[in-house]
């Protein structure tokens, strides 16, 4: 029997799904030449026999699941999926050290032995301190494990945050909304954020509220729950400020805090907030603590003799 349909491709952007220049849907009416299909904004006419726009159907959901899941999708991929067993592909075991897919399928892994015990250790523990110098990879596996979280419904929303000591926490003076205040002091959070979600979902996803960037001063008072909450840069908190932000954790929240005890910005005298609290809350099991170093660091290699000769000097000093 002959019928007509229309299907909303939602979730995603038309481009990617359609392909530059409708490169995919061309493609992927070579396995459906009995039908009529046409497309218009993120909608499709299908036009033919009714089992053939079921399995069409069928087909398209699962060609959303893959591009939701590896933000990717290619002719490569079309084949595969249309294979009986296509299905199969979506669900299957992927390697442990694979993260979540980023943009253009790039696959986000945990790249050192410190990185996949960060990685083991949220799943273990609701709150997780990663603290580590510079270029070790804490901020952007915490950013991958909030996504991957945030994709798989376990939470709904991300909150990031961080002192904006360089700012002395008082942002009035700054030109701008609160948004424009903060982003040069969230550079990395967002360059991760980018890796990971296509450049239009992402600004969705803020102007929503789904992804959320605020000051740590603007934590007080609140309850973080069903989120993913990384504070970053955590070393430059006082005692105070990270005693509120630690208490704001709700009964299904997940916290990571990620610091650089040798990026100290507080005033000489005041004791860094990490510092305290990594001591403080060291005998407590629910909590883990991941500390990643020289064989952590995942940038050009001459980063890692930078903060060998750094650490060199330290000790030194230390002695005399």
């Amino acid at each position: 029997m002959e019928g007509s349909r229309k299907i909303l491709v939602k979730s995603t952007n038309p481009v990617e799904f359609f392909g530059v220049n409708n490169t995919n849907l061309k493609y992927l009416k070579k396995y459906f030449p009995q039908l009529k299909i046409a497309s218009r904004g993120n909608t499709l006419t299908l036009s033919g026999e009714d089992d053939l726009i079921d399995q069409f159907e069928h087909k398209i959901a699962l060609l959303l699941k893959h591009l939701e899941k590896y933000n990717s999708l290619s002719e490569n991929n079309i084949d595969n999926l249309m294979l009986d067993d296509g299905a199969s592909l979506i669900g299957g075991r992927e390697s442990s050290d694979v993260i979540l897919h980023g943009n253009g399928g790039n696959k986000i892994r945990a790249r050192t032995v410190n990185q996949k015990k960060l990685v083991d250790a949220i799943e273990k523990h609701d709150m997780v301190f990663a603290v580590g110098p510079a270029g070790t990879g804490k901020t952007y596996t915490a950013v991958a494990l909030a996504v991957k979280a945030l994709k798989a419904k376990e939470v709904k929303r991300i909150v990031l945050t961080r002192p904006a000591v360089e700012a002395g926490e008082n942002l009035g003076f700054l030109p701008g909304d609160l948004k424009e205040k903060l982003d040069p002091y969230l550079m990395p959070l967002y360059d991760a954020l980018r890796e990971m979600i296509p450049a239009e979902k992402l600004a969705e996803m803020l102007e929503h509220g789904i992804i959320e960037i605020a000051p740590l001063a603007f934590m007080r008072g609140r309850t973080l729950d069903k989120a993913f909450v990384i504070l970053d840069e955590g070393q430059n908190t006082t005692m105070m400020q990270m005693k509120m932000f630690l208490t704001r954790m709700g009964t299904t929240a997940k916290f990571i805090i990620t610091g650089d005890m040798s990026q100290i910005d507080l005033p000489s005298r005041q004791k860094s907030g990490l510092s305290f609290a990594l001591d403080t809350l060291k005998e407590v099991k629910e909590i883990g603590i991941i500390r990643l170093g020289q064989s952590d660091v995942v940038r050009n290699k001459l980063v890692t003799k930078i903060i060998e000769a750094y650490e060199k000097y330290d000790a030194k000093n230390k002695e005399s």
